[in-house]
């Protein structure tokens, strides 16, 4: 998948060109990453899931009491038609990821956090890039993964939330960089598996009673409950996989037959290589194939 350059960003209520400056450098997302965010894909003139992604970002502003406007499911819908339009990616062949960022706002003094008697707005902004090759073209022979030093806690109430503040997230990036890998994921503190850096992680194994298994950490592994995640609990019934959410394990993922990544833009991504291992023969597996197909086909109505 490749993205070309943006024209155009929508900030609290403008189209603006790319190439100007939009953000005040007082602005708290800038500050000090006070910000949530969302990404997601619009695929011929029809946006994937907004309905769930505005639910979350309304979530993960209220943890950091971010105060959103009442009208912020319409304002977005808006905001995402216009700026489609804009870049040309509205018709029936556009195919775009969209970014949707909140920050706090502007506020002119220094510290943590403002007054509680303070009134900030909040910056809302909308960004989105053409998705010129569908999601999975790229990774067809899969990608590799290493485990990163990065322990996530459980316990932390911010796991949960989609925040701008990403430096773990980074520094893992780096370490698969680093280690010639595509992605990192994570494990949390106790040892149990819990998210890639901007996906879910899912395993098809077969289960004690020889049933075969889709398999995911649950939501108390320090993972942020993605969209396309939802779906594929949805869908593993349908075509005969047994979903599981629970705690997973190193040598769960060693002895799986398919690991795969999800997210909303990329869609289901294989993993063939895990710390220099191979994940089951080193090829995508069919479920994989299946999953990523069934999902391609559902964001594009196919």
């Amino acid at each position: 998948m490749t993205n070309a350059a943006p024209r155009w960003a929508w900030v609290d209520g403008m189209l603006l060109p790319a190439e100007d400056r939009h953000i005040s450098a007082f602005d708290r997302g800038l500050q000090l990453g006070d910000g949530v965010f969302e990404t997601l894909r619009a695929a011929g003139g029809w946006v994937t899931e907004l309905a769930e992604h505005t639910a979350r970002l309304r979530g993960s502003a209220d943890g950091l009491a971010i105060e959103l406007p009442a009208d912020l499911a319409t304002r977005l819908a808006n905001g995402i038609n216009d700026l489609l339009a804009a870049e040309g990616l509205d018709g029936p062949d556009g195919d775009a990821s969209v970014r949707i960022t909140v920050t706090r706002g502007v506020w002119m003094s220094r510290g943590l956090l403002p007054r509680a008697d303070e009134d900030l707005t909040a910056t809302i902004v909308i960004q989105a890039w053409p998705v010129t090759a569908a999601p999975g073209t790229t990774p067809a022979h899969g990608i590799t993964a290493v485990s990163s030093r990065v322990r996530r806690d459980p316990g932390n109430p911010l796991a949960t939330l989609k925040t701008t503040s990403r430096a773990d997230y980074v520094y893992a990036k780096l370490e698969a960089r680093r280690a010639g890998a595509d992605d990192a994921l994570f494990f949390t503190v106790d040892g149990h598996l819990s998210e890639a850096t901007s996906a879910n992680v899912f395993l098809v194994r077969r289960a004690a009673d020889g049933a075969m298994e889709l398999a995911t950490p649950s939501l108390a592994c320090a993972i942020l409950a993605g969209t396309t995640r939802s779906w594929l609990l949805r869908w593993a019934t349908g075509v005969g996989l047994r979903p599981y959410e629970g705690e997973l394990t190193r040598d769960d993922l060693a002895a799986a037959n398919e690991v795969f990544l999800t997210a909303s833009v990329a869609g289901v991504v294989p993993v063939v290589r895990l710390d220099g291992q191979p994940v089951g023969d080193g090829q995508p597996g069919p479920w994989t194939l299946q999953a990523r197909a069934d999902r391609e086909a559902f964001i594009t109505r196919a």
